[in-house]
């Protein structure tokens, strides 16, 4: 009887898993989100899996054997509860299946208000807060210098969110 099982694969082969597992006839499930970060000192929007390593498969192993499945290429292992692989609630894929998130941020990515530090150039060590970006490559920071509050414009690269 086909169940859905979780994987985990290997580090920056999950998309290589799943191209193997799809051409076994294995169904694979990788949920994605496309969530806002700095990437090379710029704001994108970045699409990534929502569980980095982690794929969920369909199948049933009294057709495809587990050591099959485990012996794919980018794969590690099964996840395990004693010595069964654990499977997962169709009702739980559905759920992942119809999830649409909204506005997704990389926690890292600052936003109007938030405290950062500044780790290059001639104000480097010193706090501010995060006014506004400045273009692609550049943010407005806040900074208060000899008690006197002055708006900076810095490039992404030089500070990070505190």
């Amino acid at each position: 009887m086909e169940s859905w099982y979780l994987l985990y694969c290997k580090r920056g082969q999950l998309l290589r898993a799943q191209e193997h597992l799809q051409r076994q006839e294995v169904n694979c499930l990788t949920p994605m989100i496309t969530l806002e970060k700095i990437v090379r000192g710029k704001r994108t929007a970045v699409k990534e899996p929502l569980f980095p390593n982690y794929m969920f498969v369909q199948f049933d192993p009294e057709t495809i054997h587990t050591t099959t499945i485990h012996s794919t290429r980018g794969v590690s292992h099964f996840v395990r509860f004693g010595a069964q692989p654990a499977t997962v609630p169709a009702d739980v894929i559905e759920q992942l299946v119809n999830y649409q998130p909204e506005n997704v941020t990389d926690p890292e990515t600052p936003y109007p208000g938030d405290s950062v530090v500044i780790t290059e150039g001639a104000f480097e060590g010193l706090e501010a807060i995060f006014g506004e970006p400045d273009g692609e490559a550049r943010s407005m920071l806040l900074l208060n210098l000899l008690n006197k509050q002055v708006m900076q414009s810095v490039k992404n690269t030089d500070f990070k969110k505190k």
